[in-house]
C-alpha cells in the first residue's frame, strides 16, 4: 500500500525528457536523474504534459531536485483554467501558506503554454491533446514517437452504464502501443462513489478493447488498496470478455520501465 502519485517518464531518443503529470513521484525522477545532469555540468531542459491542478498531479513540483539548478528549464503544457491562465494558477500552490518559498524563488524557470483540444509537437514526438470527462478542466494525451504510440488518461469519469466510450478517448487510444488509463475503483466502490471523477477496472479495459489498442497499463490505483487487491484486480481484469481483445494487460507499479521499442 502506498507509493507516489502520478509522475511517468517518456523517453525518446535524441529529445528533452518528456515528463507525464507533476505528482509526488516527481521528486524521485529528479533524483534519478539530476546527478547525471549536474556530472555533466548540464542544467535540465525537459517538457511536461500536465492533466489537470489536482493536487495529486502538481505536488511534485517544488520538491523536483533539477528545478533548482541555474539555467533548468521545465516547461509545462496543460489545461486551459476557468479563471486565468495556467500560469496565473499553478504558481499559487507554491507559494506561503502552502510551501516557504514563491515558484519564482527556484533557481530553474518554469515555463507554461494553455493547452486545449489541439496537436502539437514536441521534439521528434507528435502530441494529442483531448478534454476528457473528471472533476475540472483535464485532458488526456496522446504521444506518437518512433512509430509508435502511448495514450495517457490517468483520471477520467466512467460513465454511469460503464459502457459508452467518449469519441475523444476513443481517438486518444485508437490502435495505442499502450494504453496507461485510470482504473481506481472495483465495479462495488464505483457504485458508491459514481461522480468521484474516476473508471473502474473493467471500464478501463472496455476502453482499450473498444479502441483496438494493444496493451493496457491499470493506473490511478486506489491509496486504500494494498498491493495483494491490485493484484486481485489485475486477475479479475484479464479474465474479462474485453480482455481477450487485448495483447497484455498489467497494473502500473511504481518505478516500473515500460519498452515499446521500434517499429
Amino acid at each position: 500500500m502506498g507509493g507516489n502519485t502520478a509522475c511517468v517518464l517518456v523517453a525518446v531518443d535524441d529529445d528533452p525528457p518528456l515528463i507525464l503529470d507533476l505528482g509526488t513521484g516527481l521528486r524521485a525522477l529528479g533524483d534519478a536523474i539530476g546527478p547525471a545532469l549536474r556530472a555533466e555540468g548540464r542544467p535540465l531542459q525537459a517538457n511536461a504534459l500536465l492533466t489537470h491542478l489536482h493536487f495529486d498531479h502538481i505536488l511534485g513540483l517544488p520538491f523536483f531536485g533539477p528545478l533548482h539548478d541555474p539555467g533548468a528549464v521545465l516547461h509545462v503544457y496543460g489545461p486551459h483554467q476557468d479563471d486565468g491562465t495556467l500560469e496565473d494558477t499553478l504558481p499559487g500552490a507554491v507559494q506561503p501558506p502552502f510551501f516557504p518559498v514563491h515558484m519564482t524563488d527556484f533557481r530553474g524557470e518554469v515555463r507554461f503554454t494553455d493547452t486545449g483540444d489541439e496537436d502539437f509537437a514536441l521534439g521528434s514526438a507528435k502530441i494529442r491533446a483531448r478534454t476528457v470527462v473528471h472533476r475540472g478542466n483535464t485532458l488526456g494525451f496522446r504521444i506518437d514517437a518512433d512509430g509508435h504510440s502511448l495514450a495517457y488518461i490517468p483520471d477520467h469519469q466512467a460513465p454511469l452504464d460503464r459502457r459508452h466510450v467518449a469519441d475523444p478517448v476513443l481517438e486518444l487510444c485508437d490502435g495505442a502501443d499502450l494504453v496507461v488509463h485510470d482504473a481506481q475503483y472495483t465495479d462495488e466502490e464505483f457504485v458508491e462513489k459514481s461522480d468521484w471523477g474516476h473508471s473502474t477496472v473493467a471500464y478501463a479495459v472496455r476502453v482499450a478493447a473498444e479502441a483496438g489498442a494493444k496493451r493496457l497499463l491499470l493506473f490511478h490505483h486506489d491509496p486504500a488498496h494494498a498491493d495483494q487487491d491490485v493484484d486481485r484486480l489485475l486477475g479479475l481484469a484479464r479474465r474479462l470478455a474485453d480482455a481477450s481483445r487485448l495483447d497484455d494487460v498489467s497494473v502500473a507499479a511504481e518505478g516500473m520501465t515500460v519498452g515499446l521499442g521500434r517499429s
